[in-house]
């Protein structure tokens, strides 16, 4: 709490001390015009259409290459750090991470089901989706290398997206370029960590081609913690007529990790590079069963978008997608093949009322399917068996329409409404058990209503209500087997879908000052919200099964600041405090323990699992006027300390990690050659942190509970790079 007050603190002095005159006012002046364009510029995606960042009445964070290139570009807690209410915890160090926005994605982590996963956050890259029908998401095919821009829309997204409550991350590679180049970057670092990547791209007569391709070697810090990704990523961006815009992607990925597993407080104390290999607390244990994921994956997607007028225009998506994905966990190795497919159709419409009414018009649909076989063996040596335990078909379909109306009223006033009914399918066969043959449906229909007054064409207050949907993923469906369900039913019957509502209100801001000023530009964003939701979802066991808790309550508040000053300094910080409760939530502990039937335990009131009240981050860096080709970076990041499980008697500490980055770059040959390095630090301090937890962990019977996956201690990368434009 001290540390939240500290920071609204500075930033309340930085703003109410500034000098108001050195700012320039918003007349009709040319050059003053000029600035406000050019602050104004950022436009968005991740509302289904193209918006001013300023002119939308929700909490958006967009994301420029320049934030997350000088880092590793391993994992999206490199590229996130800055956006306020989204925690994202690296679990190994590798792209294997728990991403969490205002509390949705906080169970993501455990045994079964969440290795490299997201709950309640729908991920998309080049408006494609990641995010399977189930709200699962995979990170294997995100390059941040290729990336060019990231925008993270931080407000309840369910009525444009569905099954998005937590928000939605969509990831951009179209390269800004406009003529030819070539790219290569290699990059070598602490516990064996390698990078080499290359980018290309170039102009025909119709458009761009592009191609990113990455190969990544990681021995890992922990024992049983090795990596090794291999990505590629096509784009091909046609323009077939004046009006009409097509775009293929082309992208695929193998992924090979390992899963050291969680230590326990005495285990992390001895030794946090340790692997789980102690069989008091899991036999097999974690080495023994060589515990690991191995995904092969690839996809094709199109885009498509025609403009009838200027009034008027169609847009359609599309793609394929196959997996092949290989488990070892839990005693068991696991064959999966499947397929994944969609697509949408969305119409747009603009309207003029009179002089001072334009009316834009959004109506369209989504749907998407997976389906496949998963085989499962017994495990031997951590490697597979000659005997076949089960043969299953598991698949999932999600179907969207949606309808969204926006108004702006003069120059100052936008009105936004949404409204998006969901249907979301879960199918499962058995070929060896057919009495576990089962089926379920959710259904959801989830209203939007926002509202935007621009004081300035730079300064922006607005306020929005909105209705969530988020379905329990298909592999949080198993039941407890408690009373053997498991022989009778394969989807759990006490689950259902979450449903919240989301109050907010914000302010956005931009301030231009003259030349003559020592601070050149300010840009805050200030966000309150309450998050109102009925049936948690709660993972038991480390995950094994999971259950809907009544109600919770969320409340925090979230702030951003970006500084430039004159002389190549700038100043970049996000910070949220939140309090996050149970309001209702009574649990009938027969589901944990048969010896516990007719006995229930009450968590009303207790702190929520897995979400600090509070993190931030604090970036400086210098890039002097007088030396452009050079720069430091200084990062200084703090997450408070968090409850593990719904009894709040396990807790993760807080913590405090200080990153560095020295780099250049220098253009050469008329600037058609640049050569660029960098050498970065993290945790230059050597803090030894716990990273992430496993949500409700198993208490063994030596009462020692495994939740704790060690951050990586003082580590290092190294990265020369050169590109060519031709």
């Amino acid at each position: 709490m001290k540390q939240f007050f500290y920071f609204l603190s500075a930033f309340a002095f930085a703003f109410f001390t500034l000098d108001a005159e050195a700012f320039e006012q918003i007349d009709s002046t040319k050059s003053t015009r000029k600035k406000i364009a050019r602050a104004d510029e950022i436009t968005i995606t991740a509302l289904r259409q193209p918006e001013k960042a300023l002119e939308v009445p929700l909490a958006i964070t967009v994301i420029p290459k320049s934030f997350f290139e000088n880092s590793r570009g391993f994992g999206l807690d490199e590229a996130l750090s800055l956006v306020p209410g989204a925690l994202v915890q690296s679990r190994t160090g590798n792209q294997d991470v728990r991403v969490m926005i205002r509390g949705f994605g906080a169970r993501g982590a455990g045994e079964r089901s969440n290795a490299g996963t997201s709950r309640g956050i729908r991920f998309y890259i080049d408006g494609i989706p990641e995010t399977e029908p189930d709200g699962r998401t995979a990170f294997d095919l995100i390059d941040l290398n290729g990336a060019t821009s990231i925008e993270v829309l931080r407000s309840n997204a369910s009525a444009l997206w569905g099954n998005a409550a937590g928000g939605v991350v969509s990831i951009n590679t179209i390269p800004d370029l406009d003529r030819p180049y070539l790219s290569l970057q290699a990059q070598f670092g602490s516990f064996g960590f390698q990078k080499h990547s290359l980018r290309a791209g170039t102009t025909t007569d119709i458009g761009k081609v592009y191609v990113s391709v990455n190969n990544t070697m990681f021995d890992g810090y922990r024992a049983q913690s090795r990596s090794l990704l291999t990505q590629f990523y096509v784009g091909i961006l046609s323009n077939l007529s004046a009006k009409t815009r097509l775009n293929t992607f082309i992208t695929g990925a193998s992924n090979n990790f390992q899963v050291p597993g969680p230590l326990t407080q005495a285990q992390f104390d001895t030794n946090p590079q340790q692997a789980q290999g102690d069989p008091a607390v899991y036999s097999p244990t974690y080495i023994e069963r060589n515990e690991r994921r191995f995904n092969r994956l690839g996809r094709i997607g199109t885009t498509f978008e025609h403009e009838f007028d200027g009034n008027n225009s169609l847009s359609a998506m599309a793609f394929l997608q196959t997996k092949y994905l290989q488990r070892s966990e839990r005693n068991t190795f696991r064959d999966f093949n499947r397929y994944h497919t969609g697509g949408n159709l969305i119409y747009r419409n603009t309207t003029r009322f009179g002089e001072s009414v334009q009316a834009k018009f959004l109506v369209g649909g989504d749907i998407q399917y997976q389906d496949g076989a998963i085989l499962f063996y017994n495990l031997v040596n951590g490697q597979r068996g000659t005997t076949l335990r089960d043969n299953k078909r598991e698949g999932a379909q999600n179907l969207g329409a949606f309808a969204q109306a926006e108004a702006m009223i003069g120059e100052h006033v936008s009105i936004i409404g949404g409204l998006r009914y969901d249907n979301i399918a879960y199918f499962s066969d058995s070929f060896i058990n057919p009495k576990l043959n089962d089926a379920r449906t959710f259904e959801r229909l989830t209203p939007k209503l926002g509202i935007t007054y621009r004081l300035t064409p730079l300064w922006t207050l607005y306020g929005n209500i909105g209705g969530g949907v988020e379905v329990p993923a298909g592999n949080e469906t198993d039941p407890p087997s408690v009373f053997g369900e498991d022989t009778v039913r394969s989807i759990n019957i006490l689950l259902k879908p979450i449903e919240s509502t989301t109050y907010e209100i914000g302010m956005k801001q931009i301030m231009l000052a003259d030349d003559a000023s020592l601070l050149s530009r300010l840009s805050y964003d200030l966000t309150l919200y309450q998050v109102d939701v009925l049936n948690d979802i709660i993972p038991y066991r480390g995950g094994r099964f999971y259950f809907t808790a009544g109600r919770s309550q969320r409340r925090g508040v979230e702030a951003s600041v970006q500084a430039e000053f004159s002389g190549g300094l700038s100043l970049m910080a996000a910070a949220t405090y939140s309090s996050n409760l149970f309001v209702d939530y009574r649990i009938d502990s027969v589901y944990v323990s048969r010896s516990l039937e007719g006995r229930f335990v009450s968590y009303a009131n207790n702190k929520m699992p897995g979400i600090p009240d509070f993190f931030s981050t604090v970036r400086l860096r210098y890039q002097p006027t007088f030396l452009p080709q050079i720069f430091s970076e200084v990062e200084w990041r703090s997450v408070g300390s968090y409850f593990v499980n719904d009894a709040n008697s396990l807790t993760a500490p807080s913590f405090s990690v200080i990153d560095g980055t020295i780099g250049f770059r220098q253009a050469l040959i008329d600037e058609h050659l640049q050569l660029k390095a960098f050498l970065r630090g993290n945790n230059l301090f050597n803090a030894k942190y716990m990273a992430s937890v496993w949500i409700n962990p198993d208490t063994p019977a030596n009462g020692q509970s495994p939740f704790i996956e060690p951050g990586l201690p003082f580590n290092y990368v190294v990265s020369i790079g050169a590109e060519w434009r031709f």
